[in-house]
């Protein structure tokens, strides 16, 4: 990505123009990186779907212990469909960005 920065310099933009296209595109990757930490950080917070050796022995759960996980591992699914489609929305507004350019 960096090279393609600096390899724009010869594609006929002005310099206000080549400034504003470094800004817009370093703070998107900004952006990008922060998302994929954000998204990582959830992914690694959510329970593993598979019992595993647990399933084997005959563990029982309360009500209200389950009720408890269910609304916490809710939450982290929406949170990581979120940053997954922020990832995604940002990723392909940078490459309409570089595709745009001459």
């Amino acid at each position: 990505m960096l090279t393609a920065l600096l390899a724009r310099t010869d594609s006929g933009l002005t310099g206000t123009e080549y400034t504003i296209y470094i800004t817009f595109t370093l703070i998107f990757m900004a952006l990008l990186f922060i998302a994929a930490i954000v998204a990582i950080i959830v992914v690694m917070f959510q329970k593993s779907n598979s019992d595993g050796i647990q399933g084997i022995t005959a563990t029982s759960e309360t009500f209200f212990g389950k009720n408890k996980g269910r609304s916490i591992e809710s939450k982290l699914k929406k949170w990581t469909w979120i940053t997954l489609i922020v990832l995604g929305v940002l990723s392909v507004v940078i490459y309409i960005v570089q595709i745009m350019l001459p």
